[in-house]
């Protein structure tokens, strides 16, 4: 797998020292709030891990699969739930955990219907931002790092299915998914 990255942006090392970060950030925000903190997979779900083990305070955890990719590299603009939560979030203070933000579309009508559902707040915690990419504005609460419009792999992110096991993130050779 690593003779198919181009060089690497992020290593171990920098992304264990945001993930604290933020983790620590969380933990004065949401004191005494018990928020439910919800990985949007598949992407983040390694994230998710490491941040919730960041977090020092009471907190429960949900996941939700949506779907605007399939196996191309930009987004075909639908959004479906594809994995709902398993109850109610009716009052509940959520944190959605998102490996990239790119056009802005999928967390956007995540938000919205999470919304609708009654939650007391919601908050968007991002792995990685491209903002350049953006099509559709998204309040970012918590972010970990900008990082340019490239193909990015690894800690999580994928090329149809593979490279997510990772430990650091990566640009993808365009060769590999037949970029010029």
């Amino acid at each position: 797998m690593t003779r198919d990255i181009e060089k690497v942006l992020l290593s171990q090392e920098q992304i264990a020292e945001k993930v604290a970060e933020i983790g620590a950030q969380i933990s004065r925000d949401y004191a005494g709030k018990n928020p439910m903190i919800v990985s949007v997979l598949k992407g983040s779900f390694i994230f998710m891990a490491d941040l919730v083990r960041a977090v020092t305070i009471p907190c429960t955890v949900d996941f939700m699969s949506v779907s605007s990719y399939g196996s191309g590299t930009s987004s075909s603009g639908e959004v479906k739930i594809v994995k709902d939560f398993d109850g109610s979030i009716e009052g509940r203070h959520l944190i959605l955990v998102e490996d990239i933000l790119d056009s802005g579309r999928t967390l956007s009508y995540l938000m919205k219907t999470l919304k609708s559902r009654g939650a007391a707040s919601i908050a968007l915690c991002t792995f990685l931002d491209k903002p350049e990419r953006r099509v559709v504005p998204v309040e970012v609460n918590y972010k970990g790092f900008t990082v340019p419009d490239a193909f990015i792999v690894g800690y999580g992110l994928d090329y149809d299915q593979r490279y997510r096991n990772l430990p650091y993130v990566g640009v993808l050779k365009p060769s590999v998914y037949g970029g010029e």
